[in-house]
């Protein structure tokens, strides 16, 4: 079932979207024609096997990369007009971001790490204090503020890299395989939090290869060579009672 929906409402709306990568006059075309839109509070579930385009979708929706073709609008804005310079500024505002490696500066505290989206969006240090130890709060990390992320377990460290995508209240958080370091009780615990930013109304969109992280999910797009297969609905979504965010 192909999920179409009212542009006017969707956060990101794909028409048609292709990549081609040219190596020595030799054409691979890494997306063929994708389309699908995304609304805000949406939760959605990407798959798809090595070679099945999931990465270069991923780049593209988060501004890491251009189509070669087709059309994507970001909250309504034709994104092939915008500049490399506009797409950065949107990727640092509009995007939260949380990776497989955690991506952490582990000599830094936990709150040093969170803050440094502030930063970069050069919020004025006043305003940072709250911010940074309300993010915190809302992945039930607050006795770890000041630690060093070196002394975090892997759980915890996803969770701080959590709190860091959420600074700066984007529209959508990006998670990129999130579990796929972490034990079981870890992940269940990551997915838990993901699942109430989504009930308070993020949107998410999770990128993972376990079917059963990606039932987490009320939507499940899975890609094969470069295009659609399946965008269909989760039954029974895999949510369980949040005990993080309050």
């Amino acid at each position: 079932m192909m999920h179409r929906a009212n542009a006017e409402a969707a956060v990101i709306d794909v028409r048609d979207l292709r990549k081609d990568y040219i190596d020595e006059g030799e054409v691979t075309s890494a997306l063929r024609g994708v389309s699908f839109t995304i609304n805000k509070g949406d939760f959605v579930s990407i798959m798809g096997p090595s070679g099945s385009g999931k990465s270069t979708l991923v780049q593209i929706l988060s501004f890491l990369d251009r189509p070669t073709g087709g059309a994507y609008l970001f909250l309504g804005r034709r994104t092939e007009e915008l500049s490399d310079v506009d797409l950065a500024h949107i990727r640092n505002k509009s995007i939260g971001f949380v990776f497989q490696s955690f991506n952490l500066l582990t000599r830094l505290t936990s709150y040093e790490n969170v803050e440094i989206p502030l930063v970069y969006s050069n919020v004025p240090v006043a305003a940072r204090k709250k911010l940074v130890e309300d993010a915190i709060r809302a992945v039930g990390l607050e006795e770890k503020i000041h630690v060093e992320t070196a002394k975090l377990s892997g759980g915890q460290k996803q969770r701080i890299a959590i709190a860091r995508a959420l600074v700066n209240d984007p529209d959508i958080i990006f998670a990129d395989e999130p579990t796929g370091n972490l034990d079981s009780v870890s992940g269940a615990q990551v997915m838990s939090i993901l699942e109430g930013l989504h009930d308070h109304g993020r949107t998410v969109i999770l990128v993972t290869h376990e079917t059963a992280t990606a039932e987490f999910a009320d939507r499940i797009i899975r890609l094969a060579d470069g295009a659609i297969a399946s965008d269909t609905p989760v039954a029974n979504p895999r949510h369980s009672k949040n005990q993080f965010l309050k």
